[in-house]
């Protein structure tokens, strides 16, 4: 081990690696190559903690692992491995989400450094929260295919982890996947709400049947109104004859779950109902097909007359092959087979959890996304490309992994010898920029967001919200939870003192079908949120709106001037270059400060990646070298004082006869892009003219 031996490490940073105490949060594919430079560093006492499990997608970038470890604990696993490099380290791992209040404030205090290896927003963010509370500096890091990135987070030195807005899910209208899709994700997404419809955990939201509220379809919904069409309605749908509530030409879905048992999964059935009947009911709202092309239904007996499903195990096996639809209808009677046997042997109200490495939850959304995209004309994908789409995989580089892996324990070396100018954050590049850098660093620590809701001193946030549509059920679960990403969250009214949400089991329970309108939570009321286990307060200032159908529901701002109408300025020739970031699919993305929105209907596409962290364009690096370089420059010439006539400086071309020695550059440095040609810097020099002979210039 490095610290072991004297003369590797300088004998300080010797002594710190051997008395430090590490956590690293984690054990994926940074987490592992974390671990194991860690102990080759010789660090003895180290903690890592992870929920989850080994699949076989991971072996080949999570070398501590191995096919005898697929479906254990990657921490516990992870911890076995390391110790084979040496098993003097004491080394502690919990098979836990770093999320549990087992996990609080004090547990942070007693490392000296945190390591994050994560690949999902949400713990991100709350251990973001616990290292500031804490005091602990914390090393971000992530990886984004060949793109990676560390950063430094410390208490009143840099910006959290939430001070910059990250990149919003991407979404979609529930009538949309429901009734009008174009896009292969459409049918996955719904391919995915079918599974859960069926044997996972039901929402509302994930409905599969045609939506006949449709603003599109309202014309086409007033004829399924006719009783006399009402025959004609698939099975699993009836009409709602008890509640007047048909006048909007809403339709009552049958229990979908209830249904496909009392058919004992019948293949044929289900098959039909989801893709010959349904389609058929949406043809019905002839609006919808004025300006696109109708899709076809299709029916289960041209495709499979018998032998259903024999050639489905053998299909799956082809990930690479796009399936014909009769090969699809195959793999779907499969995996169907396999997926109601293992639902029905759950007990009471247990559910299956769709998982992208699970065989048959798989091949059950990638036939059904098939066979959804043929019927409405839309590209079919391969088993592997759906896989991809579905669980939002970002492939994931064994040797970006290692390298920011080995950057964030370098880090940690500075870290632990107070060296803060040694930590600026760094980004890997899969190609070089125009200074030849693989690796770019940044040039400064971006100072904390003063608008940040989270290391702000005094957090606020203004949240516009329909009060009369949003109940505080779905206002804890949604926006304090999901959103704002608390824990166990605690809400009183500012002005009264009364308790609106408690994090006591059942105090608040009453509260929770009401309106916030009902609980007099209405436009410019203040709430007072507090979370004990995050030690997190908040103040949210209700700014109320009316929502449209399929409006946003609510918006969390943080900086209030977004919220004041925008004033209208004269056309400009050339117009400000926004601020940019690009995310990590290389698309740009526009900075419109830290908002978030929930709406009410779409679907939202989890982030469910690999290692996966936006991460910012080397662009921006360039922008801040650059705003330095002119900064440094201005600051120099206003402390210029000339005792001669006045010269006029010039512009001219670099001279080969001069001496760098003798003449001042100022460099402007061009931004440069990823589909540039490599090459040397491209720059603009501006040589000030040689002092003449008995000029005298005092600088101070």
């Amino acid at each position: 081990m490095a610290a072991a031996i004297d003369g590797v490490l300088p004998a300080t940073l010797q002594e710190l690696v051997k008395k430090s105490k590490v956590l690293v949060v984690g054990a994926g594919g940074i987490g592992c190559e974390v671990l194991k430079n860690l102990v080759l560093s010789g660090f003895t006492d180290i903690e890592i903690i992870d929920l989850d499990t080994i699949d076989l997608s991971n072996l080949n970038r999570q070398f501590l692992f191995h096919r005898e470890h697929v479906g254990k604990s990657k921490a516990r696993v992870a911890r076995e491995s390391a110790l084979s490099f040496n098993p003097d380290a004491n080394i502690t791992a919990y098979h836990d989400s770093v999320t549990s209040t087992d996990y609080g404030v004090n547990f942070f205090k007693k490392f000296d450094v945190v390591l994050s290896a994560l690949d999902n927003r949400a713990a991100r963010n709350h251990v973001n929260r616990m290292c500031l509370n804490a005091d602990v500096p914390l090393i971000e890091s992530g990886t984004s295919g060949y793109n990676g990135q560390v950063e430094l987070i410390k208490r009143g030195l840099t910006q959290c982890y939430e001070c910059t807005p990250k990149e919003k899910q991407r979404s979609f209208p529930g009538c949309t996947i429901r009734n009008t899709p174009s896009e292969p994700i459409h049918c996955i997404v719904w391919a995915k709400h079918l599974f859960n419809q069926l044997f996972g955990e039901s929402v509302e939201d994930e409905d599969i049947s045609p939506d006949a509220a449709d603003p599109e379809a309202q014309e086409a919904a007033a004829e399924v109104k006719d009783p006399g069409a009402a025959g004609d309605a698939p099975d699993g749908l009836k009409e709602k004859e008890t509640e007047p509530a048909t006048a909007n030409g809403n339709i009552v879905r049958i229990n979908t779950r209830q249904w496909a048992k009392d058919c004992n999964y019948d293949a044929g059935k289900l098959f039909n109902k989801f893709f010959n009947e349904d389609i058929n009911y949406l043809l019905r709202m002839s609006n919808l097909w004025k300006s696109r092309k109708a899709p076809v239904p299709v029916q289960w007996d041209t495709l499979l007359v018998d032998g259903a499903g024999s050639k489905g195990p053998e299909l799956a096996r082809q990930t690479h092959k796009i399936w014909s639809l009769e090969e699809c209808a195959h793999v779907f009677a499969n995996a169907l087979k396999e997926l109601s046997a293992a639902f029905l042997k759950l007990e009471g109200n247990d559910t299956l959890v769709w998982d992208k490495d699970d065989q048959p939850a798989m091949d059950f959304v990638a036939a059904c996304a098939n066979v959804r995209s043929h019927i409405f004309d839309i590209e079919r994908k391969s088993r592997f490309e759906i896989k991809s789409m579905a669980g939002n995989i970002i492939p994931a580089i064994a040797t970006t992994n290692a390298i920011t892996a080995g950057i964030s324990v370098l880090r940690a070396f500075s870290v632990l010898q107070a060296k803060w100018e040694q930590c600026k954050a760094v980004y890997a590049r899969l190609r070089l920029n125009g200074r030849n850098q693989f690796l770019v660093p940044d040039a400064f620590f971006p100072a904390p967001n003063p608008n940040c809701y989270v290391c702000a001193s005094d957090p606020a946030i203004t949240l516009r919200i329909d009060t009369k549509r949003v109940q505080i059920k779905a206002f804890r679960d949604e926006v304090l939870i999901k959103t704002l990403n608390m824990v166990n969250p605690d809400v009183t009214v500012e002005s009264t003192g009364s308790i609106l949400i408690s994090s006591e089991e059942g105090e608040t329970e009453c509260n929770e079908q009401k309106l916030l309108s009902d609980m007099n939570i209405v436009d410019g009321v203040i709430l007072k949120c507090d979370d004990f286990f995050q030690s997190y307060e908040l103040s949210i200032i209700i700014s109320h709106f009316d929502a449209e159908r399929d409006d946003v529901l609510f918006e969390v701002i943080a900086d209030k001037n977004q919220l004041q109408p925008k004033e209208e300025k004269p056309e400009e020739p050339e117009a400000e270059p926004s601020s940019r970031k690009r995310a990590a699919n290389g698309n740009d993305a526009t900075d419109d400060g830290p908002s978030t929105s929930k709406r009410s209907r779409p679907t939202e596409v989890e982030d469910d990646d690999d290692d996966c962290l936006v991460v910012e364009d080397d662009d921006d690096a360039e922008e801040k070298v650059q705003e330095s370089v002119e900064d440094t420059v201005a600051a120099a010439t206003n402390k210029l004082t000339v005792d001669c006539p006045q010269k006029t400086a010039t512009k001219r071309k670099p001279s080969k006869t001069l001496d760098d020695e003798d003449v001042e550059d100022i460099t402007e440095i061009l931004d440069s892009s990823d589909e540039e040609v490599v090459g040397p810097t491209k720059c603009k020099r501006t040589k000030l003219e040689e002092t003449r002979a008995g000029e005298v210039i005092n600088i101070d």
